[in-house]
């Protein structure tokens, strides 16, 4: 039976991607039996909503886990999030110089570093300069570069030459996912790049994810965790999640 109408077209044309992976725009021309710049239009709209990614002359779908926006993360795990950054902050000592990553978590940790003396704070991520804006006495840097907004995060050379310059007590680090063996997932390889840099430059890495994003493997880059790391969960997190983390050098703590 063919399908009627533009929207059902594009929802058809989705699910083909996602079913059998490409599809030509000559296949999907004849199969809907509309004209080729027709299905191009549609592949077009369909790119913008993030619904399939292009290739030439073709349609792919994206990842079955597409990356979320930051917003929509800030709601997921919201009490978890909120313990682990309160027990991190926590660890933080008058007079030190920190580095803050993007992501919902170690933004969250903004909110309780405000009255610690002397401290210097070096962010990647826009939620962490929202939290201290206000913080008179908290000196704050921003490493600047290109910002990724669906992390609000910054990226690229200019973020990787200011980080060059400078060292840290401690670098509390956001992950899209965290796996034992494979280490600190995230969307893009400038993002594990980034953070490759932030544990090079750091005397002490923390790594804050909550229980679901434990031992995931949500995109395919990727930046090893350094042994004596300080992996930052929530109370929800299993012994066989940590197992593996442990067996592997990886320090573990439920924030409680």
């Amino acid at each position: 039976m063919p399908v009627r109408g533009s929207q059902a077209r594009r929802a058809e044309i989705v699910r083909l991607a996602r079913s059998s992976g490409l599809a030509s725009v000559e296949e999907l021309s004849t199969q809907f039996g509309v004209t080729a710049s027709t299905i191009r239009r549609d592949l077009g709209q369909l790119t913008e909503q993030g619904l399939i990614a292009r290739t030439y002359g073709g349609a792919i779908a994206l990842d079955p886990h597409p990356e979320s926006s930051f917003r929509q993360r800030a709601q997921e795990g919201y009490a978890a999030k909120r313990q682990i950054a309160q027990w991190a902050a926590a660890q933080v000592r008058p007079g030190e110089t920190i580095l803050l990553d993007a992501g919902t978590t170690v933004g969250a940790m903004g909110e309780f570093l405000c009255d610690i003396p002397g401290l210097t704070v070096v962010t990647a991520g826009l939620s962490a300069l929202e939290e201290l804006a206000d913080a008179d006495d908290v000196r704050v840097e921003c490493i600047g570069g290109t910002l990724r907004h669906l992390s609000q995060g910054f990226v690229g050379p200019l973020a990787e030459a200011t980080l060059a310059r400078l060292t840290f007590d401690r670098a509390f680090l956001g992950a899209d996912s965290v796996h034992a063996e494979l280490g600190i997932c995230e969307a893009e390889l400038e993002q594990t790049r980034l953070k490759e840099l932030m544990i090079e430059r750091a005397g002490t890495v923390y790594i804050l994810a909550h229980a679901a994003k434990l031992g995931q493997r949500q995109f395919h880059a990727w930046a090893p965790i350094p042994p004596g790391a300080v992996l930052v969960t929530d109370e929800s997190a299993t012994e066989s999640q940590l197992k593996p983390f442990r067996a592997a050098g990886v320090l573990t703590q439920r924030a409680p």
